[in-house]
C-alpha cells in the first residue's frame, strides 16, 4: 500500500497562520476545511489523483491517497484502518462492507473499467488478441491475482471464456495488484499481460505497445464502486468528495482517463 500526502498541506497551514477565510487567486482559505483519507484501488491511482488535484482546489479541502488491490484495502478497512472513503475497483467489497455497518451509505458505481491484452512491444498483439492467446504455446503472461483484483478476476474469466485457462496455468505470472502486473509486462518479463485500459492511457509513448480490448462479454462487467466508510460520515472532506465523483467535472476526469462512468454522472 502507498500514500501521497496532500500537496494542500502547506496551503491550510498558511490560512490558519493568516486566519483568513477568503480565496487569494489559487490559494482557498476556509474555516470548515478538513482533511479526508481515501483507500484508492491501484488501478485507479493515477486518475484519483489527478482528481483529487482538482477537487483540492475547488473546495479548499485537503486528501491524502492511499493504494492497494481492493482486497487488501478491505481487509485493511476491517482491521480498523483510519480510511474515510473506499474506491473500490469491484462492487463486491463495497456491498460487503455495507452490509458488515462498516460503511455510512449505500455504495455507488463510479467507474467501469476496461480489461485490454498488452505488450509494450507495438508488434506482438494483433488486431485478435484471442488468436494469439491460443496460438501462444510456450510464452508467459502477467495477470493479477484473481483473489484480490477484480481485474485479476475478469482475466482469469476471459481465459476460461475462451478455454485457455488450464493451458496457461503453470504459465502466469502473477501480480498482487493490476499496478504490479502492468510493471511485470513493462520489464518484458512476460508475452503479455491482462491489464487496464486506463493504464495504457497514463503510459508513456515508449510503452504504449499494442493491445487487444478484451470482448467485455467474457468477463464479469469490472464495475468499481465507491463508498462512504463509517470513519468519514462526518468529513465534510470525505463526503464532498464523493459528490464530486458524479459532478460534471469529476466524471469528464473519469472518461478521459479511459473508463466509463457510472449512471449518477451527467
Amino acid at each position: 500500500m502507498s500514500f501521497r500526502l496532500s500537496g494542500t498541506t502547506a496551503r491550510s497551514s498558511l490560512c490558519r497562520i493568516l486566519g483568513l477565510a477568503a480565496a487569494f487567486g489559487s490559494l482557498v482559505c476556509s474555516a470548515d476545511a478538513a482533511q479526508g483519507t481515501i483507500a484508492v484501488a491501484a488501478n485507479f491511482t493515477s486518475t484519483a489523483q489527478e482528481l483529487a488535484a482538482a477537487f483540492e482546489r475547488r473546495s479548499g479541502h485537503d486528501l491524502v491517497i492511499a493504494t492497494g488491490s481492493t482486497g487488501q484495502l478491505y481487509a485493511q478497512i476491517r482491521q480498523g484502518a483510519p480510511f474515510d472513503v473506499l474506491l473500490a475497483a469491484d462492487r463486491e467489497r463495497p456491498a460487503l462492507l455495507f452490509a458488515e455497518q462498516q460503511a455510512a451509505a449505500e455504495p455507488f458505481t463510479y467507474a467501469t473499467g476496461q480489461l485490454v491484452l498488452w505488450s509494450p512491444d507495438p508488434q506482438r498483439i494483433p488486431q485478435d488478441g484471442a488468436a494469439f492467446l491460443a496460438a501462444e504455446r510456450k510464452g508467459r503472461i502477467a495477470l493479477a491475482n484473481p483473489k484480490l483484483a477484480p481485474y485479476g478476476l475478469a482475466a482469469r474469466e476471459s481465459l476460461v471464456a475462451l478455454g485457455l485457462w488450464e493451458s496457461y496455468s503453470g504459465r502466469i505470472v502473477m501480480g498482487q495488484n493490476i499496478a504490479q502486473t502492468f510493471q511485470i509486462t513493462a520489464t518484458g518479463g512476460v508475452q503479455a499481460g491482462l491489464v487496464a485500459l486506463s493504464q495504457l492511457q497514463d503510459a508513456p509513448a515508449d510503452l504504449k505497445g499494442s493491445h487487444w480490448v478484451v470482448p467485455s462479454e467474457m468477463h464479469t462487467p469490472i464495475r468499481q464502486d465507491a463508498v462512504l466508510l463509517l470513519r468519514g460520515r462526518n468529513n465534510p472532506a470525505a463526503r464532498a468528495f464523493l459528490a464530486f465523483l458524479t459532478a460534471p467535472e469529476g466524471c469528464a476526469a473519469i472518461r478521459a482517463a479511459g473508463y466509463m462512468t457510472g449512471e449518477a454522472c451527467p
